[in-house]
Formats: structure tokens, C-alpha cells, sequence
């Protein structure tokens, strides 16, 4: 099947941006303190730990949540430009935070989750992430390397080591109540081959950089902020909240 490109991709202001955007992570990848490799260590973060302590708590409210699967949104849903790597009603979401963007509802059905996943210094989106039986994600990669992404394993299959995600030329499986951090510029590529749902907590953190380039940083985010795709799903998840199918969370 033909690959489809973003049609912001094809906008020339938004093209210019992103090749800016490809010239800044080079310097990323040399400034960064832990280096520039696929997965990072949990070991020196305090806000993981908290997140570990209380993956209980999360995913008690995940469970009404998952009570209403199948109206969940689909992720190309949200996000249209996914549509390069999925097009079918396998791969759910939840949002809480897209690039800082509140979805006051989805956050206000999950109380305690919405005030862990606010006390992450630097978190910039959060959603549950829901992959149906035999949900695979092709390879691809992210936007932007000044970014990190997180993973907090919330539904784990049992049989979890064929239910896995390939980051660069390593691979790793969720656990539950465990965490994974990895640089999703690399391309990487997921797999559920299991007949059980995995749900993790996802997250994207503001990548910790020496200064002045964390500066630099910080501005190249707000930039994408407003970019068309991320406005487009900020427009996205805002309609899904509006949408009478929400009443079924107010149960």
C-alpha cells in the first residue's frame, strides 16, 4: 500500500520549519548528558518512580474507561496524520494532554490520574493508549528529538513477550506497573501478537538539556504547538469531549 504523506507536510512554511527542526537535532543528540541512543535508564527520574507507586491507582480508573472501548476514539481519529501507520479501529485512545492542550473532561472523569500525570515536570502529552488483539504499528518515527517518550505498562497480556515494541535495532516488552523511556525518533515499530488488550499510560516529556539549548528547545515546541496537526487535534479531541457519545463516561 502507497504511503500517505501529511498534507502538512506539503504546506511550504511548515516545510521549512521541519527542516530547521531536522538541522536542531543533530546538536540534540550531541548536548544530550545520557547520550543518543533508543532507550534511556528510569533509574534517574523521581517522577517514574511515583508513577511505578501508583500504577494501581491508574489503572483502576483505566478500567471505566475500558468498560466503553469501543467508543473510544481510534488514534487517527485524534490525530489524522497517523493515518500512514494505522487505518483500522484497533489502536484506541484517551487523551488527558496533547502538547500541553487540557481535555478538561477526559481528565475530569480521572481525577487521580490527571493529578499524577500533572506533578511529571515537563509532561507535554498524555493519553491511555489501547492496542486491540493483533494490533500491529508499522515502522516509523517521531516528529521531533526534543521530546521522550514514556510508556507505563497499565494491561499487559500475559503471554508479554509477544506483545512488544522495537526502538531502533533493540527490542523490549511492557510489563505491568513498569516503565520504558525511549527516543521514538528512532524508528520503531510495535507488535500486540497476543488475544489479550495491552494499555499503556503514554506520555511525551520536554527532553532535559543544557542550557542554552534547552531554551532553544522550549521555543521549537511552542512552535509545533501551533502547528496545523497538533491545532488539528487539539480541534479533534475537543469535538470527541463536546459529542453526545460521552455521556456513557458520566454513568
Amino acid at each position: 500500500m502507497e504511503t500517505q504523506v501529511p498534507d502538512w507536510q506539503t504546506r511550504p512554511l511548515v516545510r521549512a520549519g521541519y527542516r530547521v527542526v531536522k538541522k536542531l537535532e543533530s546538536s540534540i543528540a550531541r548536548a544530550d548528558p545520557e547520550g543518543d541512543r533508543p532507550f534511556f535508564s528510569c533509574d534517574d527520574h523521581a517522577w517514574i518512580e511515583r508513577l511505578e507507586d501508583n500504577w494501581r491507582v491508574i489503572r483502576e480508573e483505566l478500567q471505566r474507561v475500558m468498560q466503553h472501548q469501543d467508543e473510544l476514539p481510534n488514534f487517527q481519529d485524534i490525530s489524522q496524520d497517523q493515518v500512514s501507520i494505522t487505518t483500522d479501529e484497533l489502536w484506541k485512545t484517551y487523551f488527558f494532554y496533547g502538547y500541553g492542550y487540557k481535555a478538561e473532561e477526559n481528565c475530569r472523569l480521572c481525577p487521580r490520574t490527571t493529578a499524577l500525570i500533572e506533578s511529571v515536570p515537563s509532561m507535554l502529552t498524555a493519553f491511555f493508549s489501547i492496542l486491540a488483539p493483533g494490533k500491529h504499528i508499522p515502522p516509523h518515527r517521531g516528529p521531533y528529538k526534543g521530546l521522550l517518550r514514556y510508556h507505563l505498562g497499565l494491561l499487559v497480556p500475559e503471554q508479554k513477550h509477544n506483545c512488544r515494541i522495537r526502538v531502533g535495532d533493540q527490542f523490549r516488552h511492557w510489563e505491568q506497573g513498569k516503565s520504558l523511556l525511549f527516543d521514538d525518533t528512532f524508528e520503531h515499530e510495535v507488535w500486540n501478537d497476543t488475544s489479550d488488550t495491552r494499555v499503556v499510560l503514554f506520555m511525551d516529556v520536554v527532553r532535559d538539556l543544557p542550557f542554552p539549548l534547552n531554551l532553544v528547545n522550549r521555543a521549537v515546541i511552542r512552535l509545533i504547538r501551533w502547528s496545523p496537526f497538533v491545532q488539528r487535534a487539539r480541534r479533534n479531541v475537543d469535538a470527541y469531549e463536546a459529542s453526545s457519545n460521552r455521556a456513557f463516561m458520566n454513568g
